[in-house]
């Protein structure tokens, strides 16, 4: 009975040897801005429905390794951003690279952030220029913000993890394609921090569908804001924050109204809350962290000529891209032929694997990986570190349509994406997954 309990004692020693820290920092616009996510936009925002955040958990394994996950109520993050205030991080807190992770809940109804010229999101006027600048600044500084508080914050803490279920999500590309697969991702897996007294301070959480129940000129988190706000009610004093997942080829259906933003968002809180107050398996150290650029190609290359001819066609859009094209060509003397694709795992202990992937990443990729390596265990996070496409799987690709390569001509990649895209993805999953494995 001795043994029994020394055992039980040091495993408990073991679990509790983390220390966490949560913050968030309020992102909301100050003034009339450019929304992202929707090309068929004409003005500015013209008011807020719920405020939007950047929000940091900062975790420290028994060996003292710091790692942040930094998690953002906007449609994306760019690479170039996410470089610079990964050197801060870095040169301010010793953080290197691969302990860092970005993520963007993907909500359509928050502000347009850095790298302006990069998307065909409508003719915004030239007086939006300087309001866009000013915002960029700003929300690079609130995510600092939210890494040092969280920082400042670490405690001594318990690591818990289990997954739940939420089911609102639905496969889009079926609409007008029945005949397609419906693959979706309805696990929601969370990661929940605790003090010494058992109380949560911070719940890590993710869902796999597109923030885009509303569409309008208004300010708002969509349904993920809306279920870090039920959450954090739930339980007063801790941070809630929203992982998107493989979702690119999900949205929430039905949509556009204010009611079913708050249902849905009330429907993965109760899920996510289930989860909380249920059977959590402990989580042990230490955490292993691993990250790559890996290569992935574009089809091509298109001559000059052809830019031209697709300049000179009917369809507007493919026009303005085409156009785009040349403009580049003019510029740098050819277009890009591959891209660096952000890919990074982490690894708590024997136990869950998070592993998180670049631009829009559709839902193929999620059930794969967990397949892979372990569906009670595993963790696949889309739109971390740099969202700059979508990122299709190789049934996507080849079916078409807006996943598949149309949605290219609505920013200044050359696109599609060359067939072996899944492949050279999948190729750096396991590099990044054995490293911490």
């Amino acid at each position: 009975m001795k043994n029994i309990v020394c055992i039980l004692l040091a495993a408990a020693s073991a679990h509790a040897a983390w220390k966490t820290g949560a913050a968030a920092v309020n992102i909301t616009p100050k003034e009339s801005i450019w929304m992202a996510g929707y090309a068929a936009r004409t003005k500015p925002s013209e008011g807020v429905l719920q405020d939007i955040w950047a929000k940091a958990l900062a975790i420290e394994d028994e060996s003292g390794a710091r790692s942040v996950v930094v998690t953002l109520d906007l449609v994306g993050i760019r690479k170039r951003m996410a470089d610079d205030l990964a050197e801060t991080v870095k040169s301010r807190h010793g953080i290197p690279r691969e302990r860092l992770w970005f993520n963007a809940s993907h909500t359509h109804s928050a502000p347009l952030v850095g790298d302006s010229d990069t998307y065909d999101l409508g003719t915004y006027s030239e007086a939006q220029a300087p309001v866009l600048n000013r915002y960029r600044a700003f929300v690079a500084e609130s995510i600092l913000a939210a890494i040092s508080k969280s920082l400042g914050k670490l405690e001594a803490s318990t690591l818990h993890f289990e997954q739940g279920l939420a089911g609102f999500a639905v496969n889009r590309r079926r609409v007008g394609h029945r005949e397609y697969p419906g693959p979706v991702d309805h696990d929601v897996p969370v990661l929940a921090a605790k003090n010494t007294q058992g109380v949560v301070t911070a719940v890590l959480f993710g869902y796999a569908c597109h923030n885009t129940v509303l569409s309008d000129y208004v300010i708002n988190g969509d349904y993920a804001g809306f279920a870090q706000e039920a959450i954090e009610q739930r339980f007063p004093g801790a941070v809630a924050l929203f992982v998107q997942g493989g979702g690119a080829d999900a949205n929430p259906l039905p949509r556009r109204s204010v009611d079913l933003a708050k249902r849905y968002g009330v429907t993965l809180a109760d899920a996510v809350t289930d989860v909380v107050k249920g059977k959590m398996k402990p989580v042990a150290g230490p955490l292993k962290a691993a990250f790559e650029f890996a290569e992935i190609q574009f089809a091509g290359p298109v001559s000059k000529q052809e830019w031209e001819r697709r300049a000179a066609g009917n369809s507007a859009q493919e026009k303005r891209h085409a156009a785009r094209m040349l403009g580049i060509i003019e510029r740098e003397g050819k277009l890009r032929e591959t891209y660096p694709y952000p890919v990074q795992a982490w690894r708590f202990g024997s136990g869950p694997m998070i592993v998180t992937l670049g631009g829009e990443l559709v839902v193929d990729y999620s059930l794969k990986i967990k397949g892979k390596f372990g569906w009670d265990t595993t963790w696949v996070a889309g739109y971390s570190n740099d969202v700059f496409a979508y990122i299709p799987s190789v049934r996507v690709l080849r079916e078409g349509g807006y996943e598949g390569g149309g949605a290219m001509l609505f920013g200044s990649l050359p696109g599609p994406f060359a067939e072996d895209v899944e492949q050279r993805i999948g190729a750096a999953v396991d590099r990044v997954a054995g490293a911490v494995r």
